[in-house]
């Protein structure tokens, strides 16, 4: 079956491309199918065929699931020969060379650099540490608390934020004037902040502004999950 691309002109959101033949398997309440969605929600690549995988009934150890990948992980992407392609970052590193408009990586080598530096480090040090505190505080998997993760994650996390509310400063996004990957993982690792009943941002101005005005920005965008 041949692969049709088609742009449509929707008024307010000009340039949708819509796909026919790639499938997102995904978990949104997840972190990172939380950065993948919230980059597809940017780039208004519509059409992808989305296929739920639900983490709260174990769906990603079914043995479908997991002849897609023996992880049991999600994001996956499936291109249009069934193979699949795991790992966020190489998700969005593929959509990004397939769809290079809007830029979400940078224009330059040195903003394609930059920018890869500055969300691995949300993704390892904020990310990573958040997801780590809420699954050993209040999972939304039912995992038992972890006191001793918990007190390391608590000493570490505030470092890392007081790094990233310095890199945003004035910004509007967080390196610069548009949104970039780093904006996705920083949503991502604040809105799962909520399931442990954190307020990560509420020390750090720079972050607290920054949430309030992205938040907003990607609810006022197109939905992509139907």
């Amino acid at each position: 079956m041949e692969r049709v691309e088609i742009t449509i002109l929707p008024g307010r959101w000009p340039g949708i491309r819509l796909l026919h033949m790639l499938k997102l398997y995904h978990f949104p309440f997840a972190p990172n199918p939380g950065r993948v969605l919230a980059y597809l929600k940017e780039k208004q690549v519509d059409g992808v065929e989305y296929v739920y995988v639900d983490f709260t009934k174990g769906e990603q150890n079914s043995p479908e699931h997991r002849n897609r990948n023996p992880r049991g992980i999600a994001p996956l992407l499936e291109f249009e020969d069934g193979r699949i392609l795991a790992e966020t970052v190489p998700i969005i590193e593929y959509l990004e060379e397939r769809y290079p408009d809007p830029v979400m990586i940078g224009s330059s080598p040195e903003e394609r650099a930059l920018t890869r530096s500055t969300e691995r480090d949300i993704e390892l040090n904020v990310l990573t540490r958040t997801v780590s505190l809420v699954h050993a505080t209040r999972s939304p998997l039912g995992l038992p608390p972890n006191p001793d993760v918990a007190r390391i994650e608590r000493e570490k996390l505030p470092i890392a934020l007081s790094r990233v509310d310095s890199i945003i400063g004035g910004n509007r996004f967080v390196m610069g004037d548009r949104p970039s990957i780093a904006d996705c993982t920083l949503l991502a690792a604040l809105n799962f902040s909520k399931f442990g009943e954190l307020e990560l941002e509420a020390s750090y101005p720079n972050i607290r502004r920054w949430y309030a005005d992205y938040a907003e920005r990607q609810a006022e965008l197109p939905e992509i999950l139907q």
